[in-house]
């Protein structure tokens, strides 16, 4: 719906859920191509004339040469979200989308261990190293495209939880979740969903466990928890479908399963928006 008869600056109002969508400025070009999940927790693909400069909340969006760039929407994005364009050629284009909103379950989940519900005080400063160098991991900004590819699931089984739910630990309410898990046994080999770069391996971190992330370009990674083996290191280049660990059942976790999350940026994303659903066979 076009709101503005400006030469500059136009603004648009995208239906929300999966779309596509093509802004033309003045004329025939120039012109944006974006397409993807206008949900909450959902990711948008877009392609926009090379040189141009992108801005989502405020913020510098990276864009590459050929100008692919991806945008998130975090699990309590509120309804609307604005993205704004600057052409080579000093044209503005600003766009509104609405964002669909979710509701989410409320998941109890016993048996995890309970000093991973109340930690001991001798436990904090680690805690606060940990999750500093993991949101240092997180905030990896590299110029690499393999987000632009299709996705795998990193392992196939019964989805034992989902994104976005509120998780009560042994009867104390904690954060929401913000991955999928999949319950297979110990072992169970853990396969890269998509390529990209190794930016964080600990065998043992608080409450994550094994923990690896992958940086598939632009700022959005893959977080992999709970493992009881990892094979990659950081730095390391990593293939859509190679091993990258083994499901287990380390930090806090009730047994074994894959834990699986994504961010881009700040905003944690679902991954189950991106990869076909589960085979029937296997889901229950």
């Amino acid at each position: 719906m076009m709101l503005s008869n400006s030469v500059n600056v136009k603004i648009f109002t995208a239906l929300c859920g999966l779309i596509a969508v093509s802004m033309p400025a003045s004329g025939a070009e120039p012109y944006v191509d974006i397409k993807g999940e206008f949900i909450q927790g959902g990711l948008a693909f877009g392609t926009a004339p090379a040189g141009s400069t992108v801005d989502y909340d405020g913020q510098s969006v990276r864009i590459s040469d050929d100008g692919q760039f991806v945008i998130g929407f975090h699990r309590d994005e509120p309804e609307s979200v604005r993205l704004q364009v600057t052409f080579p050629n000093g044209e503005l284009m600003s766009n509104l989308f609405n964002i669909e909103r979710r509701e989410y379950n409320i998941q109890r989940v016993e048996g995890v261990p309970q000093a991973t519900v109340h930690p001991p005080a001798e436990q904090l400063e680690r805690i606060q190293r940990e999750a500093r160098e993991i949101g240092v991991a997180k905030r990896t900004n590299r110029p690499h495209l393999d987000f632009l590819g299709t996705w795998e699931w990193p392992v196939t089984g019964p989805i034992s939880g989902v994104y976005g739910s509120q998780r009560v630990y042994n009867g104390t309410p904690g954060r929401p979740h913000y991955g999928v898990d999949i319950a297979r046994p110990t072992g169970t080999p853990v396969h890269a969903p998509q390529g990209g770069y190794v930016t964080f391996a600990n065998p043992d971190t608080y409450f994550s466990g094994g923990l690896i992330l992958i940086d598939h370009g632009h700022g959005l990674s893959s977080s992999f928890l709970h493992l009881s083996a990892i094979n990659v290191e950081v730095g390391q280049r990593i293939e859509q479908g190679d091993v990258i660990g083994e499901i287990g059942a380390t930090g806090r976790a009730s047994g074994p399963h894959l834990d699986w999350r994504m961010d881009i940026g700040a905003r944690r994303v679902d991954p189950q928006l991106l990869v076909e659903p589960m085979p029937e066979t296997i889901a229950r």
